[in-house]
């Protein structure tokens, strides 16, 4: 009896204690932070009242670069109640690129396949912090909210992408396999498809926190292939198909892109330093980028007449290709094909532009181990890399929505357009002809200073743009 009326006292006692906390501050700690799934990347730090504290989880240590790079982030955040939340990542100044951080929005998305951009992102430079605020309702729809550095796109929607491939049976010549085996195993998936002499060869996401790449393969595959309209693709593809053979590899790097890497593989390689040997070390190899080996390897199998590198860009707000400017090939006849495919694509597109980019290399200067120059040199062929914004694409002010993954697939079908416009004078041709006015090369720009000037002369209608 004595018992009992000890454990009615405790449990009263118990009772009135906790009827005495404000029931605001008893849901203070009850925000749930995860990255365990497919591209996540996040660690939590901890709460102070309505403050999640964050840090951004590094790569592995890269030898060439001889540091751990980092920017993607990509959690899921959980709560059970109305509450006005802040998001804080801590380590923001320790990125690859800190300065990116200014003008750059988070995105939120509560069913993962609609993202918008957060308006109250912010960089503080003194505290080295990047933060936002997120009102959460309290409602079914909201109890979970996904915040990423841009949309996600997941590895199980890469492999609905290759399957969907797979079944396009009107493609001529169509062929879905794999160039070998990543370091965990996983396929590096490639699809062929076109009778064409001309070879051209699309790859994606050798850096895998940028997802705007696989967006961009996705829109490229859908209209290359008529994904989306029973395998009728239009009149421009079916002329493309007679006149190009296509191989295009939606994701250089899938290894990363499921750990929820910035920039490495599996083994802590930057693919896109491992295209040639440097004088510190041997590239590609099996053991530490197999990708680039195994795709290498079947590009001297084929040979290759156009090459694009698909990527995405943290600091500029623009989408562009970067060019060969730097190579020892570089002259009149790939200088002309550069500003015709430039001038092509952004009539197709405006999404794209040729005046901003990054500064040209003087010519014999360029780096061979990255990927577009040692193929550009290699073939002597028209190649670049593709550059999608992390930000808002200041080239397109006129855009209704801000630059997502939908406008990267966009940009992705739009490629075809600009391939269609070179083919003609792709080989065989030394000082290629073009009569439209923007056919003509322009030295891209990477100047701040212009870069500002253009943005306060071009202000966008941000607060109609999710």
């Amino acid at each position: 009896m004595l018992l009992l009326s000890r454990s009615l006292l405790s449990r009263s006692l118990l009772a009135a204690s906790l009827a005495r906390l404000p029931i605001r501050a008893a849901h203070t700690m009850s925000v749930s932070i995860s990255s365990a799934f497919d591209g996540g990347n996040i660690e939590f730090v901890g709460q102070d009242a309505q403050v999640v504290q964050l840090r951004i989880r590094p790569d592995p240590y890269t030898e060439l670069e001889k540091k751990q790079h980092m920017q993607w982030f990509a959690f899921r955040a959980t709560l059970d109640h109305a509450a006005d939340i802040t998001y804080e990542i801590g380590n923001a100044d320790k990125a690859s690129y800190p300065n990116a951080w200014p003008g750059s929005q988070v995105v939120a998305s509560t069913d993962r396949k609609n993202w918008q951009r957060v308006s109250s992102t912010r960089y503080d430079k003194e505290s080295g912090k990047l933060s936002w605020e997120w009102t959460h309702t309290g409602t079914t729809v909201d109890r979970s909210v996904f915040f990423a550095y841009f949309d996600l796109y997941s590895y199980e929607r890469h492999l609905d992408l290759v399957a969907r491939c797979a079944t396009a049976s009107n493609a001529p010549n169509l062929k879905v396999g794999s160039l070998g085996q990543t370091l965990d195993g996983r396929e590096i998936d490639v699809i062929s498809v076109g009778t064409g002499s001309l070879q051209a060869w699309v790859i994606h996401r050798q850096h895998p926190g940028e997802s705007q790449a696989a967006f961009y393969a996705e829109g490229l595959l859908v209209r290359l292939l008529g994904l989306d309209s029973q395998g009728v693709v239009d009149g421009l593809v079916s002329k493309l198909l007679l006149d190009y053979t296509f191989h295009v590899v939606p994701c250089m790097n899938p290894d990363g892109a499921v750990r929820g890497y910035l920039r490495v593989n599996a083994a802590g390689a930057n693919l896109n330093r491992e295209w040639a040997n440097t004088g510190e070390y041997v590239a590609p190899t099996i053991v530490r980028s197999p990708e680039v080996f195994h795709t290498l390897a079947a590009m001297e199998r084929t040979g290759v007449d156009a090459f694009v590198d698909v990527h995405g860009d943290e600091g500029l707000p623009f989408t562009f290709f970067s060019g060969s400017e730097g190579l020892n090939v570089w002259g009149t006849r790939l200088e002309r094909l550069h500003g015709a495919f430039m001038g092509a694509y952004s009539r197709a597109n405006p999404d794209m532009q040729p005046k901003f980019g990054y500064a040209a290399t003087p010519k014999g200067e360029a780096n061979l181990a990255i990927c577009s120059n040692l193929v550009g040199e290699r073939f002597n062929c028209l190649a670049g890399t593709l550059e999608m914004p992390f930000k808002d694409n200041a080239g397109n002010p006129a855009a209704l929505s801000s630059f997502n993954g939908h406008r990267c697939a966009r940009l992705g079908a739009s490629l075809l357009d600009a391939l269609s416009y070179v083919a003609p004078q792709l080989r065989g041709v030394e000082e290629p002809t073009f009569a439209l006015p923007d056919d003509v090369y322009v030295l891209p720009v990477e100047e701040k200073a212009e870069v500002d000037a253009f943005l306060a002369a071009n202000p966008k209608k941000m607060a109609c743009r999710q």
